[in-house]
């Protein structure tokens, strides 16, 4: 397998957009201008922000994450005195006080409430802010960057989202593709969690292939707990496409049975005549194909039963029966 490229930055790929996003960051670190990363779950919007922070080369990188913040979000952002409310027993410093220098993460900012929107642009312009129950504001210079897997044009349009702090964050905007917009990317990426997690653990070539050809709805994030799983539960050294995870193998083999159904639509449309229904030479009557894909799906799981039922879209009383039916 091809050895993944060093990179400074943490950025694993040779997809052409992964080196133009290389590119901006090298730009990025020369000028402190918000910027918001776009992208899917599991696409390293984290990493992206956190490579843009070094760099710039100085400062914490504070994460802030905007889903996860209770209710007492003001309180967490901003700082506290004591006495401020209840339960608010000593000073406390807040996350946007800690990032002075540096960098600011606003981690799913799209889920940021409407009362704290307005609040955070007014330190985007003023550069300060009041800590709860303080009588005067605190400076604070850091630089934003602001994560979201949401199209933040259609939050403004509905409503949910401000448009001045909208245009407050999208200075320079990097948008990371999906891990299927990139498959040339997933053997390097293999290699990097293999070393990661792996014990001279390696895939077969077909394991690779079925990795490659997946889509990946979780991206990197599924990707490496893949990995980080097989190692786990196989002592290896080889990782066989049986090692891999069922949503995988369910994939891989729904990929072929489609095939095969589309030859056999093309055989059986092709004529409707008597002769017609006698499979021509070479082609293989419906009852063998399905035959040949249990036999498959077992081989593929080992004779695990319970699994291959799982690839084959059946339930395990149907394949019982269908082994019976095909003596296998």
């Amino acid at each position: 397998m091809q050895e993944a490229a060093a990179s400074p930055f943490a950025l694993i790929g040779r997809s052409a957009r992964i080196r133009e996003i290389d590119g901006i960051i090298r730009k990025l670190g020369r000028c402190d201008s918000p910027v918001l990363v776009l992208g899917e779950t599991g696409t390293g919007k984290e990493i992206v922000a956190r490579a843009i922070h070094l760099a710039s080369g100085h400062g914490p990188f504070i994460t802030i994450d905007c889903s996860l913040l209770g209710p007492l979000l003001e309180s967490d952002l901003f700082g506290h005195t004591r006495g401020s409310f209840t339960g608010a027993v000593a000073n406390k410093q807040g996350l946007l006080e800690m990032a002075d220098g540096g960098t600011a993460f606003f981690d799913e900012i799209g889920e940021l409430p409407a009362e704290i929107q307005a609040k955070l642009l007014r330190v985007l312009q003023e550069k300060e802010f009041r800590a709860l129950g303080a009588l005067g504001s605190r400076k604070a210079r850091f630089r934003v960057v602001a994560a979201t897997n949401r199209d933040l044009k259609r939050e403004v349009e509905a409503g949910r989202f401000r448009q001045d702090l909208f245009y407050r964050l999208n200075v320079v905007v990097v948008r990371l593709p999906p891990l299927r917009e990139r498959r040339e990317d997933v053997p390097l990426l293999i290699d990097h969690f293999l070393e990661r997690y792996g014990h001279n653990h390696q895939l077969t070539p077909d394991a690779i292939d079925a990795l490659v050809k997946y889509d990946w709805p979780g991206n990197v994030r599924e990707l490496e707990n893949a990995i980080q799983r097989m190692v786990a539960m196989n002592t290896g050294p080889y990782l066989h496409c049986g090692d891999l995870p069922s949503t995988v193998q369910g994939a891989v083999f729904a990929a072929r049975c489609e095939g095969l159904q589309r030859l056999s639509t093309a055989v059986s449309g092709a004529s409707c005549t008597p002769a017609a229904r006698i499979p021509p030479k070479g082609v293989l009557p419906m009852e063998e194909l399905e035959r040949r894909a249990i036999a498959e799906a077992l081989t593929e799981t080992r004779g695990d039963r319970g699994r291959a039922a799982v690839l084959l879209g059946i339930g395990r009383t149907t394949l019982y029966r269908k082994l019976r039916r095909y003596h296998l």
